[in-house]
């Protein structure tokens, strides 16, 4: 196993040197360079490591180095990670470069995609399935990329996608309350209503972690809820859960559009793990919908379970079609940036620190849940949902790692 014996400059200059090159085996112990860059996906004001997991890290003998600045927006400053053993680096480039491991919350956009190079670890949410440009270029520079959204556990969950999805479930009712205020182009409605005086009707498309998250907000608010599902093991459990508050419909053509032509607020929360959400609700089923409407679509950045869905940004979250407000944002969680930190970071954690002790080839052979994480590796892309989007070729990461 390998281990630092030397001080890695922050800004290595001339032509990169790997930090790997400048470590000498002399233990059984792996220490890694683990980088911690500013998001700048717009308004992502999350940060992959909180000083509470750089002290873990820096504990155990890895080293953490942070950009400046990155966890100011969750209410992490750079004094926090310095305390905790960090080291600050003065911009992304200092980062990306000297890391082994990048740990990012959102995907990469294009500007950083000049950080990419051979043997890089990246972790954090990718999303890649309505993503191609991504992929190629995570593949042309054999990047190991781990999504945080496919990795499961023993009981096959996806325990990094759950918290993120337990905020966005939360939040997507709030914005569509919001939003149904006149002057952000809604009906003008309370979504609770008042004595005498019916509350908003909220359809739920999909009963998943996102579709419970947002029955437990509308019902905890008053309106009237209708949750639509496939599974009707699910909707029995659901009926259980809610004890009868929510109303449950079977997901087909009829029942889904019967339900959101009703609908006040329709939210969408439809996943199929690492690949392209279906289209639940069709252009059609939107032009039926009463006017001043609002959809709110969680699962965009799948592409969206919406056919009039497209993504968009905290800057310019909305947009109407055939009189409906649309709130597509990729981010929703970034909007309570502290909370969604902590939730995040609560579950990726232990991932990290697996991930920095053992090096990433070793710990995605010891666990068949990171493994299925792994969406790009040396150049091949190991994600069968994401090829199938793409119509890529792919293999299993068992299969490359035999």
């Amino acid at each position: 196993m390998l281990v630092c014996l030397l001080p890695v400059p922050i800004a290595l200059r001339g032509r990169h040197i790997s930090p790997r090159s400048l470590r000498e085996t002399a233990t059984e112990e792996l220490t890694m360079i683990i980088g911690v860059p500013k998001e700048v996906k717009d308004h992502e004001s999350r940060v992959g490591i909180t000083p509470h997991g750089a002290k873990e890290l820096t504990t155990a003998g890895h080293k953490v180095l942070v950009e400046t600045h990155a966890g100011e927006l969750s209410a992490f400053t750079d004094g926090d990670y310095q305390d905790a053993g960090a080291e600050i680096a003065g911009n992304a480039a200092e980062v990306w470069d000297n890391a082994e491991m990048i740990v990012k919350v959102k995907e990469p956009i294009e500007k950083e995609y000049v950080f990419f190079r051979e043997g890089l670890v990246l972790f954090t949410y990718l999303h890649l399935a309505p993503l191609p440009e991504l992929t190629d270029h995570l593949l042309q520079k054999k990047v190991t990329g781990i999504a945080y959204e496919t990795i499961r556990d023993r009981h096959n969950a996806l325990p990094l996608l759950t918290p993120m999805s337990e905020v966005a479930g939360r939040m997507s009712v709030q914005v569509g309350a919001t939003y149904l205020e006149k002057e952000r182009g809604g009906r003008g409605l309370l979504l609770g209503g008042v004595p005498g005086v019916l509350p908003a009707n909220v359809c739920i498309i999909g009963g998943g972690i996102v579709g419970t998250n947002a029955a437990k907000i509308a019902i905890g608010m008053g309106a009237n809820v209708t949750l639509v599902d496939l599974n009707l093991n699910r909707l029995r459990e659901l009926d259980d859960i809610f004890n009868g508050r929510v109303r449950t419909l079977a997901s087909n053509l009829y029942n889904v559009s019967y339900a959101v032509r009703e609908a006040d607020l329709v939210i969408g929360g439809v996943l199929i793990p690492g690949a392209a959400a279906p289209k639940i609700v069709t252009r059609q089923m939107v032009s039926t919908m009463k006017k001043g409407a609002v959809i709110v679509d969680v699962a965009i950045d799948q592409g969206g379970c919406i056919e009039t869905a497209h993504p968009t940004t905290h800057s310019d979250p909305a947009y109407e079609v055939d009189g409906v407000v649309h709130y597509c944002v990729t981010n929703m969680p970034a909007a309570v940036p502290n909370t969604s930190t902590l939730a995040l970071t609560n579950a990726t954690f232990p991932y990290v620190m697996r991930l920095a002790r053992a090096g990433a080839k070793t710990a995605i052979l010891e666990d068949p849940g990171l493994a299925d994480g792994v969406n790009t590796y040396n150049g091949v892309l190991t994600c069968e949902p994401v090829a199938t989007n793409q119509q890529k070729p792919w293999q299993s990461i068992q299969t490359l790692l035999q």
